[in-house]
């Protein structure tokens, strides 16, 4: 009911690029490694994270002290492009010391913007760390997520033109900071753990607690995401942010995210491959009780299935399309094609696509780059058949238990089978935050240690009463609060905290406490500089125009100050910052040489740029 006109900004959270790492998606992308060696792809998870996506070596780079190594091979630049442009959907550089001498990574990305229009991203603009693979690796990911997040803002943008609002938009990045839309299109990586980042700024707000100890877990439909504040201030990630298994090079909120969320997907098999029967995530699915009430003739199919007497594994799933195509059909092959044009007219059942079809790879390959979705039982619909929900399809929901009863081969209800999974959900979670705060304390990765650990923690996390008859009980007991948000959060943190032993907060504005820390934020832009020194009486500092010598240290060093001031300056203001404070620092290593004597070999020289968004 307010007025559209008297909106002065609007900031947007979104866990888009998190839960595309997590569920393994994005798009299609060509990697030019310039004086790079082939076993680079070895390190860092970089073959991993290319899949099957082309990379081209390109001759050329640079050394630690910015002096070029080798000539850039346009020739084979240019080859790269033409070879491969047509099934990228954007581009990623990455220079052989790039982070000191950026040179070749802007050349080559003039000469791919020339031959393709593509979106082109180089290593130099998200990272000044000097780690190649985890720059190359950053870089990657950030050219994969383009094109989501291109879809994502354009939407919001014709959104707020269809209601009238002409406020700026901003975006959050992983550290909880703003930037501009159009800073974000272009660096989407550092909107990695935006949702979380907000979530933390929120509960802050919210909790009424603006400079106490507390563990912040945001339950959302695809992840849980969990941080830690200290004395009100949220743990940063000291090696950059680390999603889906990805270590990347963005400074962001420690944030411990997790496949855990109301919209999980569930997966029912026989006890005899695993003992619980039930499997709750990671990857995403569109709940039962919602496809049902988007397409009312998908409730006839789950009821065809569930009148069968013999269970059929894909009973309960189907696919449906997610967004459109990003490089057009030509980015697929004839079997996705095929699949592509089946869901056409709307969602099909995964056992008519893969049964008549055979089309079960091609839909994981579409599932993977995030153009088609599952549609499966999830713990939202568990919370329909229980009746702690109902604002979507409840007969749907309980058709899905029924199928997935089937699937465990035991003589269970639907109420009962909704409980396992509601179960699993409280148990993980408690799991997830144990570990999240041993992490965080000892560097300990609880989720992963040995057979003995996994045994304690079970034990320890497990309902009470569940301990009757054993000579051993072991209970934990968080310290400090555990706030609770996102929207089901009401649903299964009672029983979390209860795990736990701790005192649970659920702020009264908890479902939208994410909103909240989108518009709490500041914008705040950092620019390091390095400055070295490659030989007698000269100081070399690392800008991202390109190295600059000078004859004093001292000359060098003001250099540095003064144009990394200027640098961030303009980045925050370009990021969308009315104004802006300044904060500098610098650190110098030298080398004791003896008789009390000291050599110089490095300085860096930071800058930050922080202040409120503009408004309109």
């Amino acid at each position: 009911g307010g007025d559209p006109a008297s909106i002065q900004l609007v900031s947007l959270s979104t866990t888009l690029a998190t839960n595309a790492l997590v569920e393994g998606q994005g798009a299609p992308v060509c990697l030019l490694l310039i004086g790079f060696q082939e076993q680079a792809l070895d390190r860092a998870q970089l073959r991993d994270a290319l899949g099957g996506d082309p990379v081209a070596f390109i001759s050329g780079g640079h050394n630690a002290l910015g002096s070029e190594q080798t000539p850039l091979d346009r020739a084979a630049v240019r080859a790269a492009v033409k070879a491969h442009g047509s099934q990228a959907a954007a581009f990623a550089i990455a220079g052989y010391f790039g982070a000191r001498n950026p040179a070749h990574e802007i050349e080559t990305r003039e000469i791919v913007r020339d031959l393709s229009g593509l979106p082109v991203t180089c290593a130099h603009e998200l990272a000044s760390g000097l780690d190649a693979p985890r720059r190359a690796l950053t870089t990657v990911l950030n050219a994969r997520l383009i094109p989501f997040l291109q879809s994502l803002i354009l939407s919001v943008r014709d959104t707020l033109d269809r209601l009238g609002i002409a406020a700026p938009l901003m975006v959050v990045k992983g550290d909880g900071s703003l930037m501009r839309d159009e800073t974000a299109l272009a660096r989407p990586v550092e909107t990695v753990l935006s949702g979380p980042a907000a979530s933390v700024v929120g509960a802050r707000v919210l909790s009424d607690m603006p400079s106490s100890d507390m563990v912040i877990s945001d339950i959302g439909g695809t992840t849980t995401d969990i941080a830690l504040l200290r004395g009100g201030r949220p743990v940063l990630s000291p090696d950059g942010a680390v999603v889906g298994g990805w270590r990347t090079m963005v400074e962001a909120v420690a944030v411990h995210t997790v496949g855990l969320g109301g919209d999980s997907e569930v997966r029912f098999q026989a006890p005899h491959k695993d003992a619980r029967g039930i499997t709750v995530g990671p990857r995403r699915a569109l709940p039962l009780a919602l496809l049902a009430q988007q397409y009312p003739e998908t409730l006839a199919v789950l009821e065809r299935q569930s009148s069968r007497t013999e269970p059929v594994e894909e009973a309960g799933r189907f696919a449906l399309r997610l967004r459109p195509l990003d490089s057009g059909e030509a980015g697929l092959n004839r079997h996705e094609r095929e699949v592509w044009a089946e869901l056409a007219d709307g969602p099909v059942s995964l056992e008519d696509l893969n049964g008549a079809h055979h089309l079960a790879r091609p839909v994981a390959r579409l599932i993977e780059r995030g153009l088609v979705i599952h549609a499966a039982f999830t713990p939202t619909d568990a919370a329909h058949v229980l009746g702690r929900h109902d604002i979507w399809n409840r007969d749907a929901a309980r058709l899905g238990a029924a199928l997935g009863a089937a699937r465990l081969a035991r003589k269970q209800s639907a109420d009962e089978v909704a409980e396992a999974v509601i179960e699993q959900v409280v148990q993980h979670s408690a799991e997830a935050i144990a570990g999240a705060v041993l992490a965080d304390e000892t560097g300990a990765d609880l989720l992963r240690a040995g057979p003995s650990a996994r045994i304690l923690l079970d034990k320890a996390l497990a309902p009470a009463g569940s301990a009757s008859g054993s000579l051993l009980d072991i209970r934990l007991a968080l310290t400090a609060p555990l706030v609770a948000i996102g929207a089901p959060a009401a649903a299964y943190y009672p029983a979390v905290a209860g795990r736990l032993g701790a005192a649970l907060v659920v702020p009264e504005h908890a479902g939208v406490c994410n909103a909240v820390g989108a518009v709490a934020g500041d914008v705040s832009q950092t620019v390091t500089l390095t400055i070295t020194a490659p030989g007698d009486l000269l100081y070399r500092v690392h800008a991202e125009t390109g190295p600059k010598d000078f004859p004093e240290l001292a000359q060098a060093l003001a250099f540095a100050e003064t144009h990394a001031r200027g640098e961030a300056l303009a980045r925050a203001r370009a990021a969308g910052a009315e104004t802006a404070e300044m904060f500098l620092e610098r650190a110098e290593k030298s080398a004791d040489i003896g008789g009390g004597q000291s050599v110089f070999l490095e300085a860096t020289i930071t800058a930050t740029a922080h202040g409120r968004p503009r408004i309109a």
